[in-house]
C-alpha cells in the first residue's frame, strides 16, 4: 500500500533483532538527503565463502537452540496477526487470505494455551481483537453485497457499490 503522493512515510525494517525505523518521502528517500538518493535497501550480506557460510549458519543454529521453543513460537504469533492485519486493511479488506492467519493463530494459540508462557494472555487478547475486526469487516462487506441484509455492528456506514 503506497503513502499518498508527497507525503511521508516511515520504512522499517528489522535486523538482527532490533527494530528500525526511517522516515522516507514517497521515493523513498530520507529527509535531508539530496535529490536523486535514496535510502539504502537492505540486502543480506553474502558469505566471501561456503566455509564462512557454513559457520553462520551454525551460529544462527546455536543461538536458536538457547531460545525457548516458546519465545520463538510467540514470535510467529505475532507475525501471523500482523498478516491478518495487512490483509484485513487493505480496502477492500482480502477477507479469505486473512481468515487462514487468523485461523493458523488460533491453532498455536489455543492448541498451546498455557505452554506459551508469559505471552499467552497477551497472544489471546490479538487473537480475540483479530477475531472481532474480521467478523466487523465480514459484515460491512456482506452489508454491502446485499443492501438490504442486516445492519454491520457498530453502526457502520455501508455504501452500496463502494
Amino acid at each position: 500500500m503506497e503513502a499518498a503522493r508527497g507525503r511521508p512515510r516511515f520504512c522499517h525494517w528489522k535486523c538482527l533483532g532490533y527494530q528500525h525505523e526511517q522516515l522516507v518521502d514517497t521515493l523513498g528517500r530520507a529527509p535531508g538527503r539530496r535529490r536523486g538518493t535514496r535510502v539504502p535497501r537492505w540486502r543480506p550480506a553474502r558469505p566471501e565463502s561456503e566455509e564462512q557460510a557454513a559457520l553462520e549458519v551454525e551460529e544462527l543454529r546455536r543461538q536458536l537452540a538457547a531460545t525457548p521453543a516458546s519465545v520463538v513460537i510467540a514470535n510467529h504469533c505475532y507475525g501471523l496477526f500482523e498478516l491478518a492485519a495487512v490483509y484485513l486493511s487493505q480496502m477492500p479488506p482480502v477477507l479469505d487470505e486473512a481468515k487462514v492467519a487468523i485461523d493458523a493463530l488460533g491453532a498455536l494459540v489455543e492448541g498451546l494455551g498455557p505452554r506459551l508462557g508469559d505471552v499467552e494472555p497477551q497472544l489471546r487478547d490479538a487473537l480475540a481483537q483479530v477475531r472481532l475486526a474480521f467478523v466487523e469487516l465480514d459484515a460491512i462487506e456482506r452489508a454491502r453485497d446485499d443492501p438490504d441484509g442486516p445492519t454491520p455492528p457498530n453502526g457502520a456506514e455501508v455504501t452500496p457499490g463502494a
